[in-house]
């Protein structure tokens, strides 16, 4: 076997030759919050970024604004969102301010092109210029100002550190990974909300928080968890949209997998089982921050663990061994993995 065919990560070929490798960090963590498998030096620490997003949306079901405003499983799957900016995202995402009785103009994520090619497209075409409902995080936003206003917090400043709400996230992600908060680096993310520092492992251990209270459904926490995972799952259009993985493995794998992206090469899922303690977290972070190595590592994972064959499923299978073309369309080369997982006795 040559050195490049041994080469571990998420590997790019061309013309038969190995031409770029990413690293990748990796955790396995089980219903009790044990690691039990890794890849590379998951004790590295990384942002979530979007992949806190099902925690952030847990104060707004755990204190009742959901059934306060009305709020479906649809609304709270794009209020989990990274989403494309189709007509059925801003939709969402326009409903749940209405119902809060909140405007557009209160959100501050920031405007950018839709991530979606033909929602970006569309809106070209029509001349109008993209405004903070198209920002892939317009949904997490819209959730958090229906918590402000139901709780009667500040609107203007929900974003602060300091703000009740984000205080109230920062104490639930702690809780879920077993964590001081203190030791949870906290920055401004691409929307201006607070984002997370923490070590891989600790994504890891919060995930399986979530995968494990997924399966007992006894608290009112164990059911707010619930009920969001389920939304997510229900209504796998509104968390990403087109040509997306996570929408494609929502669709697929639902009953076993719930994965969310993030940017900067993160990426997170709760393994789902038939009880807590055989539930687990997986979380990973590409090293240089590809993302175009995340699907393609979050596959190779899977698949290594026994839950996802991509390489058997058409839709899942353009994600785990991507094709690389020239300016004319041609192919040229591929993406790969070679992720092996070490299993912790």
């Amino acid at each position: 076997m040559s050195e490049a065919t041994e080469a571990t990560g998420v590997r790019l070929w061309r013309g038969g030759e190995l031409e770029s490798l990413h690293a990748v960090a990796a955790s396995v963590v089980d219903g009790d919050g044990r690691e039990v498998a890794r890849h590379g030096d998951p004790a590295r620490r990384a942002y979530l970024r979007s992949s806190a997003k099902p925690i952030q949306l847990l104060p707004l079901v755990e204190e009742g604004v959901a059934e306060r405003y009305s709020l479906t499983d649809a609304e709270l799957a794009v209020m989990s969102a990274s989403h494309n900016a189709e007509p059925v995202h801003l939709d969402a995402v326009r409903s749940v301010l209405e119902k809060a009785g909140l405007r557009e103009e209160d959100l501050r994520c920031g405007a950018h092109e839709p991530m979606g090619p033909s929602a970006a497209e569309a809106l070209r075409e029509s001349g109008e210029k993209p405004t903070a409902i198209h920002n892939n995080c317009s949904g997490k936003h819209a959730g958090m100002l229906a918590v402000c206003r139901a709780m009667e917090w500040p609107l203007g400043s929900y974003l602060d550190a300091g703000h009740p709400l984000q205080r109230r996230i920062l104490a639930t992600l702690a809780e879920l990974c077993a964590t001081d908060p203190g030791e949870i680096g906290v920055a401004v993310d691409g929307c201006g909300a607070p984002t997370f520092s923490l070590p891989v492992t600790a994504m890891a251990r919060a995930w399986a928080g979530l995968a494990a209270a997924d399966a007992r459904r006894e608290s009112d926490r164990d059911r707010a968890i619930g009920r969001i995972l389920d939304a997510m799952v229900s209504h796998p259009d509104l968390v990403a949209g087109t040509g997306r993985l996570d929408t494609d493995l929502l669709r697929t794998a639902g009953s076993r997998v719930i994965a969310k992206t993030g940017a900067e090469g993160v990426f997170c899922a709760a393994l789902r089982a038939d009880g807590p303690l055989t539930a687990r977290g997986l979380a990973l972070k590409v090293i240089d921050g590809g993302k175009r190595a995340q699907d393609v590592a979050l596959l190779a994972f899977l698949g290594d663990l026994g839950l996802v064959d991509a390489a058997a499923d058409s839709t899942l299978a353009v994600y785990a061994r991507p094709v690389v073309r020239n300016r004319s369309g041609e192919v040229v080369g591929g993406i790969d993995a070679r992720l092996p997982l070490e299993r912790i006795l």
